[in-house]
């Protein structure tokens, strides 16, 4: 029987916040840090981007339609890529030039909005939506959440804006017993499909990919000892893991060359996009999330990014602004608001310890989890008072047009 491969990549980069200090707020209104996030960006697209773009189209012709793999790209990181590196850009949009790369959908600006607000999130997912049209000329049918964000409630509302299938964690915790190598259905609504993460097979690339240990071979064993009914092996995680969090001197760039040619020749699997596998596979059952899951930390949960007193209290003060932020139709407000949004500032503010603070203090850019709230806090204070000012202004505005 044929099985199954559905590899999926996240790519995904925030805009980091400049030095922010107290003095400035009322005074100065820009927030992103234009050195950082373009060096961060040309770094990365020379480590990753380039050269794992590269090493997939020829794979990519090398095999034809046999070759495929599905990407997702936050709003935020096109944006950054039309600004710092056009180079990558276009190397992707050659990529799903090809027919063999499907484009997901997610968060505009990979934000926490499908926790805080159903019509925010909406309005992100529109606009992501639009944006991978205008980029990549496709309209995306598969949704992934920020994160691997879900839960039963959030996989309804995805099934509402009408997509029939939804990426999400393969966790211990809500599967038991049961495989996450199937095709299953949301337990609120069964006409979404929902595809699970296998993180043992996808953290052995991503964070313990170590060259001459793990071998391309290790990895075709381990497929050809799964069970014979299983159908479906979905490796997904963050395409950094190629040359930025994986260095190329790790090997990893020359297993993942190899690894085609090895699973198409030593075993009976064959690669597929998401909605290859919505069309394919019928639910086994469904699957029951009643709390929210994610695919991050060992808890498998939100506390990477809420939880602690600095993140609640930010994601409070962010989300209030909300129902005034919407009716405000100010370009500049509109981009700082998405910005403020993504999910890496609570990220920062993480306070845990032992391996998962490790994993958070390697992608922070400040001292401690307190200087990531401090500098957050005085943005949002700033952006706050733009919010009122202008909400008043339009007040004003809308009374001399009614009298």
């Amino acid at each position: 029987m044929s099985k199954s491969i559905c590899f999926y990549f996240q790519v995904h980069q925030p805009y980091r916040l400049r030095t922010y200090r107290f003095f400035e707020i009322g005074k100065k209104h820009y927030y992103s840090d234009d050195y950082n996030n373009r060096m961060i960006m040309r770094r990365v697209a020379e480590k990753c981007y380039l050269p794992m773009n590269a090493l997939l189209m020829r794979q990519i012709e090398q095999w034809g339609g046999k070759m495929k793999l599905a990407l997702s790209f936050s709003g935020i990181v096109l944006e950054q890529m039309e600004q710092f590196a056009p180079d990558v850009l276009e190397s992707f949009q050659k990529l799903v030039a090809t027919g063999h790369v499907e484009v997901l959908s997610e968060t505009y600006a990979h934000s926490l909005a499908s926790l805080a607000s159903p019509d925010e999130f909406k309005r992100q997912v529109t606009a992501h939506k639009h944006k991978m049209k205008e980029v990549f000329g496709v309209t995306p049918k598969t949704f992934r959440n920020t994160e691997l964000i879900y839960s039963d409630e959030i996989g309804a509302a995805v099934a509402d804006m009408g997509y029939n299938l939804i990426l999400t964690e393969g966790a211990k915790h809500i599967l038991g017993w049961k495989s996450p190598n199937y095709m299953y259905a949301n337990a609120i609504n069964p006409k979404l499909k929902v595809l699970l993460r296998n993180f043992k097979f996808s953290d052995e690339i991503a964070f313990r990919f170590v060259q001459d240990v793990f071998r391309t071979e290790d990895f075709v064993n381990w497929l050809n000892a799964l069970p014979e009914d299983e159908e479906v092996v979905n490796i997904f995680m963050d395409y950094e893991t190629f040359g930025e969090h994986q260095s190329a001197e790790t090997g990893i760039f020359d297993f993942m060359e190899r690894l085609p040619e090895a699973i198409l020749t030593g075993t009976n699997f064959k690669f597929a996009t998401p909605q290859e596998l919505a069309k394919k596979l019928q639910p086994v059952g469904m699957v029951h999330v009643p709390n929210v899951l994610s695919w991050s930390d060992e808890e498998r949960d939100l506390t990477a990014w809420l939880g602690n007193p600095l993140q609640d209290d930010a994601y409070r003060a962010l989300y209030e602004l909300a129902p005034k932020v919407r009716r405000i139709k100010d370009e500049d407000l509109q981009q700082d608001w998405l910005q403020l949004q993504t999910s890496d500032h609570f990220y920062y503010m993480c306070t845990k310890w032992l391996s998962d603070g490790v994993v958070h203090k390697y992608f922070s850019p400040y001292a401690s989890p307190y200087d990531a709230y401090v500098n957050y806090m005085n943005v949002l204070t700033d952006f706050a008072d733009r919010v009122k000012n202008l909400s008043k202004r339009k007040n004003e505005v809308q009374k001399v047009v009614e009298n």
